[in-house]
């Protein structure tokens, strides 16, 4: 345990930014759970919505550091791709 008054506060500020993270990453997946279950019973109009809902998501987590840039836009081309398959066959 810290004795330091300062990295106690770290230690303080770090839990919380932790559960906030964990808050927005719960969030990403089950935005993108929604959209798979909305692609696997081929309703398109509300895929298209929880797509875009996704995305809001992503950015935000993106945004917030709570995922990289990166894994964001991987994740947003993933999913359009899916839809699109789903679309097309």
């Amino acid at each position: 345990m810290a004795n330091i008054k300062s990295a106690k506060k770290r230690i303080r500020q770090t839990a919380v930014r932790t559960l906030r993270n964990k808050i927005r990453k719960t969030m990403v997946r089950t935005a993108i759970r929604r959209f798979e279950a909305a692609v696997n019973r081929k309703d398109f109009e509300a895929a298209e919505t929880a797509l875009q809902f996704c995305y809001a998501r992503l950015d935000r987590a993106a945004q917030k550091g709570a995922i990289h840039r990166n894994n964001a836009s991987r994740h947003k081309s993933r999913l359009a791709a899916r839809l699109n398959r789903a679309k097309a066959g």
